[in-house]
């Protein structure tokens, strides 16, 4: 049994890590401001012994005894992080120095979950780790994508200078159980706007790529990863390699809801990539670790969830 704290532990991926932790024995300290996590998302925890929650904000230094940390706590969807741009650079950069102190402080492996936006609107295809990103330092989304990257460069600098044990994994587009139907994602929107009736709002001409990975594949990886031989840090990319165009989604979504909704086209995002695939082949060689459930199977899954928790109605 270990003492595991997880940082935005009440939000969509925190949750699912920490009930995950405590079915596999440990205890969990799960941290978390309530911007965007929900204390709903984690309700069934508390009956657990080995569950605590402290409402924080890691941009301000916090101090408790931990084994393992998994570093999850930043706005993650654009109309999030871009609400309070300012505040979600601190995030990714205070909160990092202040979590990478701690773990050195008390010698805990710290895992970081950053994110396929370091890659910005990519110039190769699928991405590699070994790829330095195509990324706008001054646009609308660069709080959280430079912030992301400035994050990895900080956990790196601690990890050579002061040997804290240190483990890096880029998310690509996550979905599932728990997602807030109000932020703006694209699985989120969809179904929502699906269940409501409503047109779904595709923007640009909806042949831009992203590639979905089910909330339970992706949890599996991050605690493959952390376990992982400490010279392993990565960065390594997690995310599911089928490629698909908003459009084609948004048709999937359409037909699992059995909505009338019809396609309407918006503008593209500035800055939005045009094409988005993880190339997971280190993960695969050095944690045996790939995607299981396929978009039907979680798309059915987490359309159930916002119909039992009547998103139509929000």
């Amino acid at each position: 049994m270990s003492r595991i704290m997880v940082t935005g532990g009440a939000g969509f991926i925190g949750s699912h890590l920490c009930k995950r932790l405590l079915d596999e024995g440990d205890e969990v300290i799960c941290i978390d401001n309530l911007f965007t996590g929900r204390k709903a998302n984690i309700r069934g925890l508390f009956a657990s012994p080995g569950f605590e929650f402290i409402r924080h904000d890691i941009t301000l230094p916090l101090y408790v005894e931990a084994d393992r940390i998994y570093n999850l706590a930043c706005p993650a969807s654009p109309p999030a992080y871009q609400y309070n741009s300012i505040k979600t650079i601190k995030a990714n950069v205070l909160g990092s120095i202040n979590m990478l102190g701690l773990a050195r402080r008390v010698k805990a492996r710290i895992l970081q979950a950053s994110t396929s936006e370091v890659y910005g609107d990519p110039g190769v295809h699928p991405q590699t780790e070994d790829y330095w990103g195509n990324v706008n330092p001054i646009g609308i989304r660069s709080c959280y994508d430079e912030g992301k990257r400035v994050a990895e460069t900080l956990f790196f600098d601690y990890h050579r200078q002061n040997n804290v044990d240190i483990k890096v994994v880029r998310i690509f587009n996550t979905y599932g159980p728990h997602m807030d139907p109000n932020d703006g994602r694209v699985v989120s929107n969809f179904i929502v706007q699906a269940l409501k009736g409503k047109d779904l709002t595709v923007s640009g001409n909806g042949t831009q790529t992203r590639s979905f990975c089910y909330i339970d594949d992706l949890v599996e990886g991050m605690l493959r990863l952390m376990e992982s031989p400490e010279d392993f840090t990565g960065p390594v990319n997690m995310g599911n390699p089928e490629e698909f165009t908003v459009i084609e989604l948004a048709k999937k979504v359409i037909e699992l809801t059995g909505s009338r909704s019809r396609i309407v086209f918006l503008p593209q995002p500035e800055d939005d990539p045009k094409r988005r695939r993880p190339d997971i082949g280190l993960a695969k060689r050095t944690l045996g670790w790939e995607p299981v459930v396929r978009l039907e199977e979680g798309l059915r899954k987490t359309i159930a969830y916002f119909e039992a928790m009547g998103a139509w109605e929000t």
